[in-house]
């Protein structure tokens, strides 16, 4: 069932997204099998699995992760609006890391078989769904640079400044504050750190007046000087494709 209509969703008009065609809209329609919500907490996609759907994140927050073979979980990322999950269980067969809802989330779904028609009959939105496979794999690799070339304090400050300029992109910031919904624990998973020394490189940011994470939200005060600290240029968010 639909509540929301391709030509009426929320994501379209957010800048951080590449207009769509009329023919897109109209494919879009015709391609999405229709919505599903979820409460915080629920899995989503799961290891191992080949579940017969993919999804659009519409609205809400939620992380990717590994479990390992002695049963510990390791945050390999996080998942916003906008994200397209599901794609490597649609080409792979079975899917190689898990998704969680941190908060309640809204998903636009698709049916996993479609994957090839579309390939077939729209090569401008196949060539858009293999550009958001191309980026994941270009932050899997920025990532892998800044787990061993940056140190603590530079690896919060990469992620403070991606992770709030992501969803500032997609509507959601304020008075220079975003929603971010997780754990520290899920922070220093995702940037190889302890939890003590992420929480410590918090509390200094926050006594720099740099940034500030706490209830939930995530402030930048000091964004040029957080952005020299990480080593890293204050581009604008790449436009990026929407399925």
């Amino acid at each position: 069932m639909t509540a929301v209509s391709c030509r009426a969703c929320p994501l379209r008009k957010q800048p951080l997204f590449a207009p769509f065609s009329s023919e897109d809209v109209a494919f879009m329609e015709r391609f999405k099998a229709g919505e599903m919500t979820v409460d915080p907490g629920t899995p989503i996609l799961l290891e191992g699995s080949n579940a017969p759907q993919l999804f659009t994140v519409l609205k809400g927050m939620g992380i990717r992760y590994k479990t390992l073979e002695n049963g510990n979980r390791q945050v390999i990322n996080f998942v916003f609006p906008g994200d397209f999950i599901g794609l490597q269980a649609g080409v792979m067969g079975e899917m190689q890391h898990c998704v969680e809802s941190t908060t309640a989330m809204m998903f636009c779904a698709f049916n996993r078989k479609d994957i090839w028609q579309l390939y077939r009959t729209n090569p401008e939105r196949a060539f858009d769904l293999t550009w958001l496979a191309a980026m994941e794999e270009h932050l899997l690799g920025e990532t892998v640079a800044t787990l061993g070339q940056r140190d603590a304090s530079q690896r919060i400050a990469w992620a403070i400044i991606k992770f709030h300029s992501r969803i500032r992109a997609v509507g959601l910031g304020r008075n220079g504050s975003v929603p971010f919904p997780f754990k520290q624990q899920d922070l220093a998973d995702a940037l190889g750190l302890s939890l003590v020394h992420t929480n410590k490189t918090l509390a200094q940011f926050r006594k720099r007046q740099l940034a500030s994470w706490s209830d939930g939200h995530l402030t930048i005060m000091e964004k040029d000087a957080l952005a020299r600290l990480a080593m890293i240029d204050l581009d604008q968010a790449e436009e990026r494709p929407l399925m």
